[in-house]
């Protein structure tokens, strides 16, 4: 059964040949090296994912029970359009085989149940789905509404009406769309999915805008509203603030008007009795006044008025008893107990009129509008649609002259005939006067006229003469025209000549004064040139010697400091040389001297000491004293007291040099 299963497969199988290229000899036209090979291959009429084994009525039943009890879909993830999946290269018999098994062990299992039911008892409803479109027809746009509720895009607005058209303009797009098996168009296929996904995001950037603004238009309307009520809330807060200060300020006042009052009433009755006098009590004036302790006792004082409330109470057991209220009822007349009520008649006044009276008025007046509409004939309503014509305005009246009575015409026409006589025989006396008065100047006319043939004739013949004269003129004219024409032409080349001569001097003329001007520019601008190069020189000439004698000064302040310097350690080394010098022959001179002196006093005794200080006091003291006195009598005389002192100040002044130059031989030796 197996093997004539697989022998009528073989047999529905269509197996045709096919060139496969050969890549190391894909361009080759050489017979040993071909650039193809053919193949067999194997097409089959049936999909692969039909399952090619025999199904039993066992498989038959599950599958039926499979489709009423609701279709397997299995999740499938989205794949890109641009993505073209590669065609197995395996058998497509075992890859559809192997992948029915697995699609049955994951999808589908077997279990073994029981039941306490029959078949019929736990049969449910089929399943049934919303819609069914039918094979080869497309997809209705009413579907596109399907997810639609009520309140949730029903009934449709303005947004709602928007996604429909485009989702019209997205299948559009999508029938437009390259299919996926022409590769040569992928790429227009993904230049417009790309430009499809911008303008799907651009959609989505403005409706997130939208929604924006939306939600930021409705947050200013709460912060409006907020900001309101906050106003509402703290000018409330407000208003009771500002109303429990005016109660308290009230109270205030209150309280300081009964301190008022209290004081003042203390202090009316303290004027009463200023002196402090003790007032008796008068009994007739506190029951004159109505005010007073007698009529209302203070509680301050003891008396306690509504303890006494009951004390004016009538008690009488015809008024506290129902049988006593029966007897007084019994008692009474009957006219008492049936009371005749009539009501007033109301006065009238001219000048009023009631509410009663106006109705009726009123109610008169519709009565009578009501006779009068009903007697009124209706007039017919213009019709609705139709325009009244103006009339033109009428033209005025020919104006009509009256007709003259008989007679009148012809005495009119008289009138005029005679205005005209009299018009022209004026003119004719006009002219008769200025006949007489040109007359002398008309009888000369007249005269000259009687001689105008003989000088008509004399005006002939000159006419004659002088036609005859243009003539010869006029022929002479064109003889010299004629030869002034020769004339011209024999010097035109002449006047050429010296035209074009003249104008070549004219341009050597011009050439030359701009040849010349040219050179002055240029001897100016040497001389220009010359006298800055002159000036500069002389600037750095004299910069020169400038720089030089700065240089000779600067060297002479040099050599001076030099030579000063070194006079200065000249100087100094002399000076100190002439002082260790000097030093060494005092030295050596004292050391002599401490020699001798030593042998001497060795050798004398004291009053040859004595004679010593006394030469040396004679010889430096007397001879000094004795210049003083005689520079003073060569000079001013001074008193014998100041003559004193200043001797006695010159004889310390000559002890003390002389004591320090002992010292100062002392020191040395």
């Amino acid at each position: 059964m197996r093997a004539t299963g697989d022998s009528e497969l073989r047999g529905r199988m269509i197996i045709f040949t096919k060139k496969v290229p050969e890549f190391n000899s894909m361009f080759s036209v050489l017979p040993h090296y071909p650039s193809f090979t053919l193949r067999l291959h194997a097409s089959d009429p049936v999909p692969a994912f039909i399952d090619r084994r025999w199904r039993g009525h066992a498989e038959q039943r599950r599958e039926t029970l499979q489709t009423l009890a609701g279709p397997l879909v299995p999740f499938t993830q989205q794949i890109p359009p641009d993505i073209i999946f590669t065609v197995p290269k395996s058998d497509p018999q075992i890859a559809q085989q192997e992948g029915f098994g697995e699609l049955e062990s994951y999808f589908q299992r077997s279990v073994g149940i029981q039941t306490d039911y029959r078949d019929s008892e736990t049969q449910t409803d089929p399943y049934s789905p919303e819609y069914i479109i039918r094979p080869g027809a497309g997809i209705p746009e009413i579907l596109t509404l399907a997810t639609f509720s009520w309140g949730r895009g029903l009934p449709a607005g303005l947004d709602e009406v928007e996604m429909i058209e485009r989702a019209r303009n997205k299948r559009a797009w999508e029938a437009m769309l390259p299919p996926l098996n022409d590769l040569s168009q992928l790429d227009k296929r993904k230049r417009m999915m790309d430009e499809m996904e911008r303008e799907e995001w651009a959609f989505r950037e403005r409706e997130i805008e939208k929604l924006q603004e939306t939600r930021l238009a409705l947050l200013l309307r709460c912060i409006r509203d907020r900001s309101s009520k906050q106003d509402k809330v703290k000018a409330q807060q407000l208003d009771e603030r500002f109303s429990q200060h005016q109660r308290e300020k009230r109270e205030r006042l209150q309280k300081i008007r009964n301190n008022y009052t209290v004081s003042l009433r203390k202090l009316l009755a303290k004027r009463k009795n200023v002196e402090g006098k003790l007032i008796k009590q008068d009994i007739i004036s506190k029951h004159l006044d109505f005010g007073s302790e007698v009529y209302a006792p203070l509680s301050r004082h003891g008396v306690f008025p509504e303890l006494h409330s009951q004390r004016n109470i009538v008690k009488n057991q015809f008024l506290d008893t129902y049988q006593g209220l029966l007897e007084l009822e019994a008692g009474l007349l009957p006219s008492i107990l049936e009371p005749q009520i009539k009501a007033p008649k109301p006065k009238k006044k001219k000048d009023f009129i009631g509410r009663s009276e106006r109705m009726e008025i009123e109610l008169m007046q519709a009565h009578q509008a009501l006779k009068d509409k009903k007697v009124q004939v209706e007039e017919k309503k213009p019709l609705r649609f139709l325009h009244r014509v103006e009339k033109p305005v009428p033209r005025p009246l020919t104006p009509v002259v009256d007709v003259p009575p008989e007679g009148e015409e012809e005495k009119e026409l008289a009138v005029i005939f005679l205005q005209k006589l009299l018009r022209g025989r004026s003119v004719q006396n006009q002219m008769l006067e200025g006949i007489q008065k040109q007359l002398e100047q008309i009888q000369e006319l007249r005269t000259t006229h009687a001689l105008q043939k003989e000088q008509e004739e004399l005006q002939r013949a000159d006419k004659q003469v002088t036609l005859a004269l243009q003539r010869e003129a006029a022929i002479c004219e064109s003889r010299m025209s004629q030869a002034q024409s020769y004339a011209d032409g024999l010097s035109q080349e002449a006047i050429g000549e010296m035209l074009d001569f003249l104008a070549k001097e004219l341009v050597r003329l011009q050439e030359e004064r701009r040849i010349h001007a040219f050179m002055l520019l240029a001897e100016r601008d040497r001389n220009l040139r010359e006298a800055k190069e002159s000036g500069q020189r002389q600037m750095e000439e004299r910069r020169r010697r400038e720089e030089d004698e700065i240089f000779r000064q600067m060297m002479n302040v040099h050599q001076s400091t030099v030579d000063l310097y070194l006079e200065d350690v000249i100087l100094d080394s002399t000076d100190q040389t002439a002082d260790t010098q000097a030093r060494e022959e005092i030295h050596r001179v004292a050391e002599e001297l401490n020699n001798v002196t030593y042998a001497m006093e060795e050798m004398r005794n004291n009053v040859q000491s004595e004679e010593i200080v006394a030469q040396l006091v004679y010889s430096f003291l007397i001879p000094d004293i004795y210049k003083t006195t005689v520079r003073n009598r060569g000079g001013l005389t001074l008193p014998q007291p100041q003559a004193r002192l200043l001797l006695f100040k010159s004889y310390m002044k000559h002890v003390y040099r002389l004591t320090y130059s002992l010292q100062t031989i002392s020191v040395l030796v």
